[in-house]
């Protein structure tokens, strides 16, 4: 991780050349320079007028009319380079912007899906949308200020110290306690604390949203408010009250702020008063003295800017703290680049990603604990062992926790086991790269996600290059095809903003229809029927049981009836398998899988008003039953 921070990390993390920076900061020192053009004009012209305040008639007409031209040309003289200027670091800061998102995207795209899965949505949003979009108002707007108020405050003590010091250094009094109360509003730690908390509260609140905007109908429909959702809500407070305690803490020091730039005058006053007063009669001096009280505005105005400027550094800084956190996430490691032969000419450098021969999966003594803060939890798998050979189906059961889920989601490599193998076809996962991995295995989770896209185009993302006829076959045999007609603009309905949200069960047929469209020889389901209304249900198992033709298949059972023909079930406990073999057998050997059937066959046939009895095998089946 580099040690630069705020600015300079943005540029080196978008690894933008400086060259447009340079350029753009050069237009707008120009810019500030002919703004000064004006006041010293109104200087000169003033100048005049006082030399002959007993006779104005006299004063040179064509000298002050010169100079009013003079003030006219820097005028606009320095607005052609403030937009010239400003051109070229939109270019710079639209460029920065492209680079940052392209960066972070590719980033997150090569990080175990664990990480996206325990990871809020809004808060992966707001790092891609807002963090980097305060980028492109700093390096657009705020870049180009700052170097117009660096430039204007430089050149204009230079002249000031020329003209008189002690005049100047009345004026660079105030500018010091501007900044020195900008240092203390800003840079404090209790001020970095209160800022990243404002963020982090900031960064809740986006994420909840998201999950209380998908769940608005089911509000809507029980006559529900926002305090309902009792998650929202409380980020809701959360934000605001940060937001207040935020102002709070630096309505002072603004108004200070604000006082000290607009009190120029008051500095400088007595102490030409002082030194006027000593030599009453001295005319140059009385006209340097105006000519401060006239150009110090030269200096305010611009500095007025450094407390946007300042609180917009403090957001790219955390802007990019965050960033970086995302940075940090190690990806998945990919096996090393294969090294072409000597004696060979160079061609393209192959992965030397192992192919499996076959699409048996196997767990080899495989242990796992998700990690928490950087520590290892408890474990979720204990040394895991069993063989998944292709062509079956193998059906994981088991109380909920007992880690079925977790069995299905390290055969992607949602993470990487930390003890024992996981292979395929005889090649550990880790020695596949990636792209290899995600082509052999397709996967249907309960929890399904739609992409802000047309349903057609959700259906495809199994299978980008696939015909028009394949995605509709696909569709039809998932049973969408039909509800997909129905909707607005068919295929071409966007899912989401914008468009239309689908109900669970159509989403699920709809992420069944990507894994038939991909074909891929390794299937994960995680009872895909889950949401299916009784009457789908039966069209989904069939086209379900047209999907795992030869192929290697593992499901999560949560109906118990639909993996009563399963070529071998496994039966978990607390990480563990501890039961495993056909349906009738694991009957007949009466232990954990017996008591979940009959659980679950009880609670098939449990009805309101009958005997007492029952209320305990109901009880029994929320014991066993996995959800």
């Amino acid at each position: 991780m580099s040690e630069k921070k705020g600015v300079l990390r943005l540029l080196e993390i978008a690894d933008e050349k400086r060259s447009l920076l340079v350029v753009s900061g050069i237009l707008s020192s120009l810019s500030a320079i002919c703004m000064l053009i004006p006041y010293a004009s109104v200087y000169f012209i003033l100048q005049e007028l006082l030399l002959h305040a007993s006779a104005p008639a006299n004063a040179d007409g064509a000298y002050m009319v010169r100079w009013g031209v003079i003030a006219l040309a820097g005028l606009v003289g320095s607005l052609i380079l403030m937009y010239a200027g400003g051109m070229v670091s939109h270019i710079a800061a639209f460029r920065i912007l492209y680079g940052l998102r392209v960066k972070l995207a590719s980033h997150i795209g090569r990080l175990p899906l664990g990480w996206l899965n325990g990871t809020s949505t809004g808060a992966v949003k707001k790092t891609l949308e807002q963090n980097v979009e305060k980028v492109e108002t700093f390096v657009a707007h705020q870049l180009p200020d700052l170097v117009q108020v660096i430039v204007t405050t430089v050149v204009m003590i230079g002249v000031m110290l020329y003209l008189n010091v002690w005049l100047a250094l009345a004026c660079v009094v105030p500018i010091v306690l501007a900044l020195l109360v900008q240092v203390l509003s800003f840079a404090s730690t209790r001020t970095k604390e209160n800022v990243r908390k404002y963020y982090d509260s900031l960064e809740r609140m986006n994420g909840s949203a998201v999950q209380y905007v998908r769940g608005m109908p089911a509000i809507k429909v029980f006559g529900q408010t926002v305090h309902s959702f009792r998650r929202f809500y409380a980020d809701m407070i959360a934000y605001r009250d940060y937001c207040v305690k935020h102002t709070n803490d630096f309505q002072n020091g603004y108004l200070t702020f604000k006082v000290i730039l607009g009190s120029f005058a008051a500095f400088i006053l007595p102490v030409g008063v002082f030194l006027l007063s000593r030599d009453p009669q001295n005319v140059a001096f009385a006209s340097v003295l105006l000519f401060f009280l006239v150009m110090a505005p030269g200096i305010s105005a611009p500095m007025f800017k450094i407390m946007f400027l300042t609180s917009t550094l403090r957001d790219i800084g955390e802007g990019v703290e965050r960033m970086d956190r995302i940075f940090a996430e190690p990806p998945v490691a990919e096996p090393p680049v294969a090294e072409p032969p000597v004696a060979e000419p160079p061609v393209a450098e192959p992965l030397a990603s192992r192919q499996p021969e076959h699409f048996d999966v196997q767990f080899d003594d495989v242990s796992f604990a998700y990690s928490t803060e950087g520590e290892a939890g408890k474990e979720a798998l204990s040394r895991v062992s069993f063989l998944a050979r292709h062509g079956q189906v193998t059906a994981l059961v088991g109380p909920s926790g007992a880690g079925k889920s977790t069995v299905a989601n390290l055969i992607p490599r949602f993470w990487d086991v930390q003890e024992g193998a996981i292979r395929i076809g005889g090649v550990d996962t880790r020695e596949m790269s990636s792209s290899d991995l995600m082509n052999t295995v397709a996967f249907v989770f309960q929890e399904t996600f739609l992409f802000y896209d047309t349903v057609y185009n959700n259906i495809a993302v199994g299978m980008p290059d696939a015909a028009p006829e394949a995605v509709y076959a696909a569709a039809k045999a998932a049973q969408c095809h039909a509800f997909i007609q129905k909707l607005p603009q068919g295929y071409d309905t966007l899912i989401g903003e914008g468009g239309v949200y689908l109900s669970g069960g159509e989403e699920q047929r709809v992420a069944v229809a990507r894994a038939i469209l991909k074909n891929a020889p390794i299937l994960v389901l995680d009872e895909a029927t889950a949401f299916a209304d009784p009457e789908n249900e039966y069209e989904m198992q069939l086209a379900l049981a047209e999907l795992v033709k030869g192929k290697t298949v593992i499901v999560i059972a949560h109906r118990l009836s639909t993996i009563r023909e399963a070529d071998q079930i496994l039966v978990m406990q607390k990480g563990k398998v501890v039961e495993q073999g056909r349906h009738e057998a694991l009957l007949q050997a009466n232990g954990l899988y017996a008591r979940m059937w009959a659980a679950y066959t009880d609670a098939q046939n449990w009805q309101i008003g009958k005997q007492r009895g029952r209320v305990d095998t109901d009880e029994h089946a929320q014991q066993y039953y996995s959800r």
